[in-house]
C-alpha cells in the first residue's frame, strides 16, 4: 500500500532539532535584550513607536510591550512577562532572563538526543525543590509593622527611576493599599484589594515630583456645569446618578403634526415640566452635590442653581463607582428611585481647583474611603509615565505582601541559595535526569551574575566569592547591585516579597517545559510573500520519492 502524501500549501515548516534550536535562540535573544534592564544599575531603553511617540523606561513589561517580534516562542516570553506584571507587579525582567537561561541550559541535552520529556521531568523536580528552599529561607512579615513593609516596597523601587523619591513613593503605595483594602465574605476573613479600579493615579505635568500626594477621596478632570455654582463645600451631601437631567428623547425618529401655535407651546411646556419634576425630586433630598454620568440641560442647571446645588456632568462610569466607594453613596438609575439612604455623607471637603492649565474637581478628607487618588506631579509626560509605572509596581508588591506576608533576601541571594542547595542535591541523584537537574539549578545563577555585570564588576571573581559564602550556609548573602560587592542582605536591608520570587521561578520553569515540548513549527505564508512556485512542502515515500507515481 502506498504511503499517503501530506502536502502543506503556503507554509514554512521547521521540525525536530531545528525547531527546538530556533525556539531556544528566539527566547535567548529576547533575554539578552532585557538583561541590561535588571537591577539598580539597569540601563534604560528608548522606544520609538510607528507614530513617532517616545517611551523611556527600564521596566521589563513596558519595554516588551513595545517590542514587535515575529517568532511565536518570543511572543510567549512577552506574554509571560505580562502575566508576571499583572500577578505580582515586579519581576518582569527577571522572569524573561531566567527563561532564556533555562532554555539555553536545555539545548545541549537536546543536541545529545536526550528526550525532551526527560529534561522536562528534571526541570519539574527543580521547580518543586526551589519552592521548598525559597519558603525555608524566607521570613514572616508583621503587617502592623510599617517599617517592614517599607523595606519590601523600597526593594521594588530600588531598581527603578523613582528610587530617588523612594520614601515618598513607598508611603503613597502603602497608604493607597491600606485605604483600598476591605474585608469581604460572610466571615470577613478574606481581603479584597482592587487597586486597578479604586486607586486612581492622576498625572498632572508641572511642578516637582516632591509635590505628589495622596487624596483620601477622588479627583476628576471636571469643572462645574454653571459658572455661578459653588466651588467649595464642606461636608457636602452627594447624590450620584446614572441618568440624564434632560427631557426624554424618543429612541426612534418621531414626527408630530401641529395644527395651531398653542400646541407647540404646550409641547415645550411639557418638556420643561418634565425637567422641573426631576429637579424637584432631587432638591427634596437637599443635596449639595449632584454627579451624573449623562448630560445636564440648561434648564436643569437653572433649577439646581436656584436651590444652591452644584452639578457635575458626564462623569465616567469608573469615576462614579470610585466616588460611591469614597463618600458612601449609591448610584441611582432613575431620579424617581432616590432615597435618603442613597445620599453620601462621607466627604469632608469638595473643591474645584485649577492645577496647571486645567480645572479639577476634588473630593477629599472622606471619613471612611475605600477608594483613593494619587496626584503625580513632574516636569514632563514621559517622566510622569515612568513614575506611574514604578508606583503601580510598588503598590502591587505591597498588595502581594498583604496576601502572602513573607519576604526573602534580594540581590540574587534567593536564586543563589536555591542554585547552591539544588546543585548539591544533584550530585546525589542517579539516572538521565541528573545532568538536566544540575544545569537547571545552575541556570538560576544568571540573576546574581547579571547584577554583577550591570554594576561593571568582574562576574567570575564576584560570583566565585558569592558561591563560597553560600557553600558555608550564609544564604542571605547577595550582590549589591550598585557597586557589585558581596553583602549580607540582612544588614544591607534588601528584601523582596516571596510571592514575586516564587512566581518568577515558577513561570520561567513552567514556560520552559511548555516550549521544550514543541518539535514542529508550521507557519502560514501569504501568497505575496512567496519567492517562487515551490513553497509547498511534501513528505515523500520511504525512498525519498515525491509519491507522484
Amino acid at each position: 500500500m502506498q504511503q499517503p502524501i501530506v502536502v502543506y500549501q503556503n507554509t514554512n515548516r521547521e521540525q525536530g532539532k531545528r525547531a527546538q534550536a530556533s525556539i531556544v535562540l528566539a527566547v535567548k535573544t529576547l533575554a539578552d535584550v532585557m538583561r541590561t534592564c535588571l537591577g539598580p544599575s539597569a540601563m534604560f531603553k528608548l522606544l520609538i513607536d510607528p507614530m513617532g511617540g517616545l517611551s523611556l523606561t527600564n521596566d521589563g513589561q513596558a519595554t516588551l510591550r513595545e517590542i514587535d517580534v515575529v517568532h511565536p516562542a518570543a511572543k510567549n516570553a512577552i506574554e509571560l512577562s505580562r502575566t508576571q506584571d499583572e500577578e505580582c507587579g515586579d519581576g518582569t525582567t527577571s522572569v524573561v532572563v531566567l527563561l532564556g537561561e533555562i532554555m539555553a541550559a536545555a539545548l545541549p541535552f537536546l543536541e545529545r538526543n536526550i528526550h525532551a520529556n526527560v529534561i522536562i521531568s528534571a526541570f519539574n523536580k527543580v521547580l518543586d525543590d526551589a519552592m521548598k528552599v525559597s519558603e525555608e529561607i524566607s521570613q514572616p512579615i508583621n503587617l502592623k509593622d510599617r517599617e517592614q513593609i517599607m523595606v519590601v516596597a523600597k526593594s521594588v523601587l530600588g531598581t527603578k527611576m523613582s528610587s530617588r523619591w523612594e520614601t515618598l513613593m513607598c508611603n503613597l503605595a502603602m497608604d493607597a493599599v491600606e485605604i483600598v483594602s476591605r474585608e469581604v465574605g460572610q466571615d470577613g476573613v478574606q481581603k479584597e484589594i482592587d487597586l486597578k479600579r479604586y486607586a486612581r493615579i492622576e498625572k498632572i505635568p508641572g511642578g516637582q515630583v516632591e509635590q505628589s500626594h495622596l487624596l483620601r477621596g477622588v479627583i476628576l478632570n471636571k469643572d462645574v456645569t454653571h459658572p455661578k455654582m459653588r466651588r467649595y463645600i464642606e461636608n457636602p451631601r452627594v447624590i450620584l446618578l446614572d441618568c440624564p437631567l434632560e427631557y426624554k428623547k424618543g429612541e426612534s425618529q418621531t414626527n408630530i403634526e401641529i395644527s395651531k401655535e398653542a400646541d407647540w407651546n404646550r409641547i415645550l411646556q411639557i418638556e420643561e415640566e418634565q425637567v422641573k419634576k426631576m429637579c424637584d425630586q432631587i432638591i427634596a433630598l437637599k443635596p449639595d452635590l449632584v454627579f451624573t454620568e449623562k448630560g445636564v440641560s440648561d434648564l436643569a442647571q437653572h433649577y439646581l442653581l436656584k436651590a444652591n446645588i452644584t452639578a457635575i456632568r458626564r462623569v465616567r462610569k469608573m469615576d462614579n463607582n470610585r466616588i460611591a466607594r469614597a463618600v458612601g453613596a449609591t448610584i441611582v438609575n432613575y431620579v424617581e428611585d432616590i432615597k435618603e439612604s442613597d445620599v453620601g455623607n462621607g466627604c469632608g471637603v469638595f473643591r474645584v481647583e485649577k492645577i496647571g492649565d486645567e480645572y479639577f474637581t476634588i473630593l477629599n478628607k472622606c471619613t471612611d474611603p475605600k477608594a483613593c487618588s494619587i496626584v503625580l506631579r513632574g516636569p514632563t509626560k514621559d517622566i510622569l509615565n515612568e513614575i506611574e509605572r514604578n508606583l503601580q509596581d510598588c503598590m502591587q508588591a505591597v498588595r502581594n505582601v498583604h496576601f502572602n506576608p513573607r519576604m526573602c533576601p534580594g540581590g540574587g541571594a534567593t536564586e543563589m541559595a536555591i542554585s547552591t542547595l539544588l546543585s548539591a542535591k544533584a550530585k546525589t541523584m542517579a539516572g538521565a535526569e541528573q545532568l538536566p537537574y544540575a544545569e537547571c539549578a545552575k541556570a538560576l545563577e544568571v540573576i546574581p551574575r547579571t547584577l554583577i555585570q550591570n554594576s561593571g564588576e568582574d562576574p567570575l571573581r564576584v560570583l566565585t566569592k558569592l558561591s563560597a559564602k553560600h557553600a558555608k550556609g550564609e544564604h542571605t548573602t547577595g550582590v549589591d547591585g550598585i557597586n557589585g560587592k558581596v553583602v549580607d542582605m540582612k544588614k544591607f536591608g534588601i528584601w523582596e516579597p516571596l510571592a514575586v520570587k516564587q512566581q518568577s521561578i515558577k513561570s520561567a520553569i513552567e514556560a520552559a517545559a511548555f516550549l521544550l515540548r514543541i518539535d514542529d513549527i508550521i507557519s502560514s505564508v501569504s501568497k505575496k510573500d512567496k519567492s517562487g512556485g515551490g513553497a509547498g512542502m511534501a513528505q515523500g515515500g520511504p525512498d525519498g520519492e515525491d509519491g507522484n507515481n
